[in-house]
């Protein structure tokens, strides 16, 4: 049998720690042994007196050995299969009783294996290190050495048994032993006036709490039981060039994986893309809200981290959850988290939470971890069954909660294919010179957080369903012939190619394609068809523009810039007088929109931005400088400001019109004014105030009142707060106007369009 240790030429006196838990393993390993270090001294990895023969003065090298069983081979595949779990057997660790049988007529599931062996010397040497004792300390040496036996075991059965399969062992163990952990809790009991063993308890609670016990069984069973929540819901479609490139960094470096947070079904089908191509799994954590059973259980083996929703206020659950994070990075171990913080309900990116960051970003300021690698990744699918409640949820419907009974709908649900998941991985860095870049200051982590959630835009695919949603949604409730979609969309589809922005919507060039995506669009009950006529026609169907626009706003940080551009150089061409420098002038009112907007959609740094800016001029006209605004504007064939952005800052005109209605020294209450806000936006779109349903939005209202809160206009005051709250609405207006201007604009360029169709 195979193993390590045979390309190893070992003449020091061996001491084989031995890791076996029935007869038929220590048979093994003694067989072994006897073959590779005949007459080593063998000592069981929980013997007692493990840390008492290490003390002694001489120095032997501790080599580590275990069996290794392997599941059954079919069609070249070691998997474990769902058969396997039916006969209540553990492929990884089979019953003691079979285990002879299977080394007799199976030979090939079974090898020793020998982790890299230690210098008793060394081991002593960093278990004073670590532990912070003078001394050798007995047991706890013993205890020490066995973890790191252990340890050495797990990382040489990779090669045996693959990456995918890398999970850490005797976690909490290893960070309570430690000696910074130790100090840390110390500091933590000097700070709380508490007596050091009772915060000592706690915090090793804590740690029990959260620390994921992963298995190879507990994987296998996670993979299998969670597949109909995935496996038949989508074709996915991975970056596989970009996944390479990530497994040469996470030889060297721990991988944080920070993707979109679109569906329930996110880590499952990224730990799918990462388990087909050998990827070592990640530690994914999320809320607590799902750690019900049979998830929570299973999950928490399988490599799910449940934390609760706020802990801000209980420091030593704090403490628990920054050192376990630290660990993991300081071990390699791969790391993933939704920066969001929960799904989108608008289907583009949330603000993002700084407070896991943060405790990443503290562990490479105390030395803890070298560097971290940071990969923004981008989740996108053509359809989601859960975007209805979401939608809901975004007119005021309560979220409802998961349980049993939620996860058996969810799983209905997911029986049906609804197309393509694509999965990206943008450009990865370092969290180390990222840091760096930003500076000090309060803004530094909001510095990284917005360069990851820029290079998931940047990375994010256009998908098919986002461009027809685009198209439809611009129209407004007018019902178009596939013909007519396809002329809405051909100035789009340019703008894309033109501007290399990835995806793979140049199929929407064909007729066949294009009525595909409506046809799954009337299916879902988004869109809906009349054919009662000469031809059919479409249309978003009633009630439903809020999960277009989830599908539509996926797809518009690509023309965000492009919009902006567009307003910019109405101003340009309608002020009275004409600007002295129309360029400089459309500029800075760019930069203005641009503020406007921050908390809608994440821009580079002001520099790109204007570059961008330049570049989507350019791509208007490339001799742009010395063209008149308006004739820039009239020669497009498609607008989009107005499609892009108008929902967005509808909703801010709810938002602006209350805060500057509002008595400045009046109490706020959050809650309360975003209910106002829901009730006053239904009205204004039923006078026809606001543009379209998808601006009455929860989710819209309170970004608008994060950027209020920016500009210090929501906290009581005196009358400069009134009056700058009148300056906003004003400012909010006069974009509105200038959207519906836009709009008027490319409504006429529509009207050419269909006119021609006509003819």
């Amino acid at each position: 049998m195979a193993t390590v240790t045979e390309r190893r030429s070992i003449t020091d006196p061996v001491v084989l720690l031995v890791d076996a838990r029935t007869p038929t393993e220590r048979e093994l390993i003694a067989a072994w042994a006897g073959e590779h270090h005949p007459g080593a001294e063998q000592l069981d990895h929980d013997d007692p007196g493990l840390g008492r023969r290490l003390e002694r003065g001489d120095d032997p090298l501790v080599l580590p050995v275990r069996v290794t069983w392997l599941p059954r081979e079919r069609d070249g595949d070691r998997s474990v299969r769902p058969a396997d779990l039916l006969a209540l057997t553990n492929p990884h660790r089979p019953w003691s009783r079979l285990q002879a049988r299977i080394a007799r007529r199976e030979p090939d599931r079974v090898t020793v294996t020998a982790g890299e062996p230690a210098h008793a010397m060394d081991l002593r040497r960093r278990f004073r290190a670590e532990a912070g004792r003078p001394g050798g300390g007995g047991e706890a040496l013993g205890a020490f050495v066995a973890r790191q036996g252990h340890l050495a075991c797990e990382r040489a059965e990779r090669a045996i048994i693959g990456d995918r399969y890398k999970v850490p062992r005797l976690v909490a163990e290893q960070i309570t032993a430690s000696k910074v952990f130790r100090e840390k809790v110390a500091e933590l009991a000097t700070r709380l006036d508490r007596p050091y063993e009772e915060v000592l308890a706690e915090a090793t609670d804590c740690l029990q709490e959260v620390a994921a016990v992963q298995s190879r069984l507990a994987i296998d069973a996670w993979r299998l039981v969670m597949r109909p929540l995935h496996a038949n819901a989508w074709d996915v479609d991975v970056d596989v060039q970009s996944l390479e490139r990530l497994r040469e960094l996470n030889r060297r470096h721990a991988l944080v994986f920070l993707p979109s947070h679109r569906s329930y079904a996110d880590p499952l089908v990224l730990a799918q893309v990462l388990h087909d191509h050998d990827f070592p799994r990640n530690h994914v954590l999320g809320g607590a809200n799902l750690s019900f059973w049979p998830i929570g259980p299973l999950g928490k083996r399988a490599g799910l981290i449940f934390i609760r929703r706020t802990f801000g206020d209980d420091p030593v659950y704090k403490l628990a959850v920054r050192e376990y994070l630290a660990h993991l990075a300081a071990k390699r171990f791969n790391v993933e988290w939704y920066l969001e913080g929960g799904r989108t309900r608008t289907g583009k990116l949330r603000p993002p939470k700084y407070g896991l960051l943060h405790y990443l970003a503290q562990t490479l300021q105390d030395e803890r971890v070298e560097d971290v690698i940071l990969v923004p990744t981008s989740m996108v699918y053509d359809q989601l069954q859960e975007v209805g409640a979401m939608a809901a949820e975004q007119g005021g419907a309560t979220k409802k909660g998961e349980g049993l009974g939620w996860l058996a709908n969810y799983i209905r649900a997911q029986r049906t294919n609804v197309g393509r998941a694509q999965v990206r991985f943008g450009e990865p860095f370092s969290l180390r010179d990222a840091l760096a870049e930003a500076g000090e200051g309060r803004a530094r982590l909001e510095k990284v957080a917005f360069r990851i959630c820029d290079g998931i835009n940047r990375t994010t695919p256009l998908a098919s369903t986002s461009f027809v949603t685009l198209a439809l949604l611009g129209v407004r409730d007018r019902a178009l012939t596939l013909e007519q979609v396809r002329r809405v969309i051909t100035p789009l589809l340019e703008h894309v190619e033109a501007r290399e922005i990835p995806g793979q919507v140049g199929e929407l060039r064909r007729p066949a394609a294009v009525r595909r995506v409506l046809d799954a669009l009337c299916e879902a009950g988004v869109a809906q068809c009349f054919d009662g006529g000469t031809e059919p026609v479409w249309q978003i169907a009633p009630g439903h523009h809020h999960v277009a626009a989830f599908y539509r706003n996926g797809a518009l940080h690509h023309f965000v810039v492009r919009a902006i551009a567009e307003l910019a150089l109405l101003r340009a061409a309608s002020a009275d007088p004409p600007p002295q420098d129309p360029i400089a002038a459309a500029t800075q009112d760019a930069l203005a929109l641009r503020d406007l907007l921050k908390f809608e959609f994440f821009f580079g740094p002001k520099e790109r931005f204007l570059q961008e800016l330049r570049a989507e001029m350019a791509h208007m006209d490339p001799d742009w400088e010395r063209v008149p605004a308006a004739r820039l504007l009239a020669g497009r064939r498609t607008l989009v400001a107005d499609r892009a952005l108008r929902s967005f800052v509808d909703a801010q005109l709810v938002v602006a019109d209350q805060l500057a209605a509002r008595d400045p020294r009046e109490g706020f209450d959050r809650a309360a004014f975003l209910d106002t806000c829901l009730g006053v936006g239904r009205q204004m779109l039923l006078q026809g105030r606001l543009h379209g349903a998808e601006s009455v939005s929860q989710e819209l209202f309170a970004s608008a009142l994060q950027l209020a809160a920016n500009r210090d206009l929501v906290d009581p005051g005196r009358d400069e707060v009134r009056v700058a709250r009148e300056a906003w609405r004003d400012e909010v207006r006069d974009v509105v106007d200038r959207l519906a201007r836009i709009g008027q604009l490319d409504s006429a360029l529509l009207e050419g369009v269909l006119d021609d169709d006509a003819a």
